[in-house]
């Protein structure tokens, strides 16, 4: 059977990170990576490195801050669009789509939201809701999708390893849970959860009192199948040795692999959308 190899992770910094990054996509080989938090302007963008390693790229950059890219071993992504619908007067670099091995992948990174309640709480919540109305129409369009993402989004309880001390940030507010679980009732599958329904399962560690070494973590690292890809999922993991070098970042790569052998037949019909400022 053939596989496809999705990743999500947020590399904290891709210039910084850029070693630990060549040597995870060179022990793993994932076909597809979503990356997040890049914090580097896109001429920063070590693309040379990137296609060094057998990976084309699309990425979307921005200065000391946010930043999306996708990586595909073997080819170059075919960009489907950049930012969300309803963003004109957003500078945030958070949304890339594009078609990529027979899959339409979405990559998110989800406002964090904090400190709530204030102004950057609500504006993680008026883009979560850009980003719902936007995956109810890719779900409805019927072709094979994944959004993929830091989500900034601790669903329940049960992927924490204390909600404690947590109860007043963003991630765990019931706003941005039901924002999630709203997205899920769309028809979206949880990969992780679908593959590890028991399982206390984390792919983020902060840097504080020991977190990592303790395995105190967080699950916001998520990839949402469509309806059609959930039946071809064969298995979902941390990469969690990723955490545990030095340097690293406080996310590790969270990842699926899928039923590759009807994947192909989903890539979209239509000319790439060219990109404008506005989007980001």
């Amino acid at each position: 059977m053939e596989k496809l190899k999705i990743a999500t992770f947020n590399i904290n910094g891709i210039r910084s990170r850029l070693p630990a990054l060549l040597d995870w996509l060179e022990r793993e080989a994932p076909d597809v990576v979503c990356l997040q938090e890049l914090k580097a302007p896109d001429k920063a963008f070590p693309i040379a490195d990137i296609r060094a390693a057998g990976y084309g790229a699309i990425w979307q950059g921005q200065t000391s801050w946010n930043g999306v890219a996708i990586l595909a071993r073997g080819m170059d992504p075919l960009e489907i669009r950049r930012g969300l619908p309803g963003g004109e007067d957003d500078t945030h670099s958070r949304y890339l789509e594009a078609a990529v091995h027979g899959v339409i992948v979405g990559c998110l990174y989800l406002p964090n939201g904090n400190p709530q309640p204030g102004p950057k709480f609500e504006y993680k919540l008026a883009w979560f809701e850009r980003f719902i109305e936007h995956a109810a129409g890719l779900f409805a369009s019927g072709h094979p999708v994944v959004l993929a993402g830091d989500y900034n989004v601790v669903p329940t309880d049960e992927d924490i390893y204390n909600p404690r001390s947590w109860r007043k940030d963003a991630l765990l507010q019931p706003e941005s849970r039901a924002c999630f679980q709203r997205l899920l009732a769309q028809g979206w599958t949880d990969a992780l959860r679908a593959r590890h329904p028991d399982e206390r399962i984390y792919t983020f560690w902060d840097y504080f009192r020991q977190h990592w070494q303790k395995n105190s973590g967080l699950r916001i690292d998520h990839l949402l199948l469509s309806a059609d890809l959930a039946p071809r999922l064969l298995d979902a993991g941390v990469d969690r040795w990723v955490r545990d070098q030095p340097h690293a970042s406080d996310h590790a790569p969270t990842w699926i692999t899928l039923d590759r052998s009807e994947a192909e037949t989903a890539a979209p019909k239509g000319r790439r959308r060219k990109a404008k400022a506005t989007d980001a």
